[in-house]
């Protein structure tokens, strides 16, 4: 059968497939992003419209579209509610985005590391990847201009708060910089912010898209991290030039975003109850975060050097003595210990050896521990006979 030229370049999703490996109820999983089953909130369906059963708007609910854009505005973005377009999730708005701007070949600008969803669909498109290295407060800026200077990216795909997978939170001054080198060189920015209200130290900053002053944009979020990520509700706020093709874009995709879901999201967006909700959450994932890190001090000091996440879901390990990690996960699973390896988070992953990604938010505390011991020691071994 002759498929699309475009399936040669389709790549399996490898945490689906770690996360399928790790169903056994004997597995402790560091490996998806999930949060704790624990958290997420008791909802109610009793008052849901009868009418919200029939088709609905491409765009989204209006009265959920207008809550959004007013959140928006309180982060400082200039947007009204005829910028939001509600999304299954916000990975469709990586997907929109890259049928908006990708041709095979095309160049687009992304950290190193990144999400690797995003990766995996903008490579599917044929998008050619220019990077820049992750420093502990944004990307390495002397690069990122380099790269503009020598390249046209079509877009920056950027995570500037609490990185997936790095945990990087960008500085103030970092934002106004990457703010700036964007308008100067008149790149569009693609800023993805599903970790924002996750933040363990009460720190906050304006997005990268309210400091643009000519650059077109889209800002894109999610209710997964938050709420309910079986919702699969999330939003996209894009500048005015950008949100017609975005629009029709949604339309041939799949007419509108669940509107039961969309319903469940706007009885929270905005409210004094979600307000509390987030406080809860942010206090049991720093709890979660600090017996995390107390276990990886025990058991991998010796290892691999790490920076404590101010928010997200994720430690980012830098191994002192790197190995492909990807050649770990067989004996990690024997182990019953799941993670994430590093490699598929660099758009050349054989050339970027020496990283775990850990997720902190979803293991039971009480397994935490031998978790961490359990995968410390698959790493020693792994180290010790590559050195034999």
């Amino acid at each position: 059968m002759p498929f699309s030229e475009r399936v040669s370049r389709l790549k399996s999703s490898l945490i689906r497939e770690i996360l399928a490996a790790a169903q056994r109820p004997e597995v402790m999983s560091f490996a998806g992003g999930l949060p704790a089953e624990s958290m997420l909130p008791k909802v109610q369906w009793a008052q849901m419209p009868v009418a919200l059963g029939q088709y609905g708007m491409s765009e989204g609910e209006p009265a959920l579209r207008e809550a959004l854009a007013a959140e928006a505005r309180a982060l400082g973005i200039a947007c009204d509610a005829s910028q939001v377009l509600v999304v299954s999730g916000s990975q469709q708005t990586l997907d929109l985005a890259a049928k908006l701007y990708i041709d095979k070949g095309t160049e687009i600008l992304l950290e190193a590391p990144t999400y690797l969803a995003a990766l995996q669909i903008f490579q599917l498109f044929g998008a050619d990847c220019i990077t820049v290295p992750l420093q502990a407060d944004g990307p390495d800026l002397a690069a990122m201009r380099q790269r503009l200077e020598q390249h046209r990216p079509a877009f920056a795909y950027l995570i500037p708060t609490f990185q997936n997978p790095s945990a990087v939170r960008y500085s103030e001054a970092s934002r106004e910089a990457v703010a700036a080198l964007l308008d100067e060189f008149g790149v569009t920015l693609i800023e993805d912010e599903p970790y924002r209200e996750l933040s363990f130290d009460g720190g906050s900053a304006r997005p990268i898209v309210s400091r643009l002053k000519t650059s077109s944009w889209i800002y894109t979020g999610t209710v997964s991290k938050t709420l309910l990520p079986g919702l699969r509700v999330g939003y996209l706020i894009a500048s005015a030039d950008l949100f017609p093709h975005l629009l029709r874009l949604k339309q041939s995709a799949d007419l509108h975003t669940n509107r039961l879901g969309q319903w469940q999201a706007l009885q929270w967006i905005g409210t004094d109850h979600y307000r509390e909700h987030l406080l809860t959450l942010r206090e049991f994932y720093r709890s979660r975060r600090d017996a995390f890190e107390s276990a990886l001090q025990a058991h991998f000091s010796d290892l691999a050097e790490w920076n404590s996440p101010q928010g997200g879901l994720f430690f980012w390990l830098t191994l002192r003595q790197p190995l492909d990690t990807r050649t770990l996960l067989d004996a990690a699973l024997a182990q019953d210990v799941a993670f994430m390896p590093g490699e598929p988070f660099f758009a050349d992953p054989d050339a970027n050896h020496g990283h775990l990604r850990l997720n902190f938010s979803h293991i039971d505390p009480a397994r935490l521990d031998e978790g961490v011991k359990r995968l410390a020691c698959v790493v020693r071994t792994a180290q010790n006979l590559k050195v034999v």
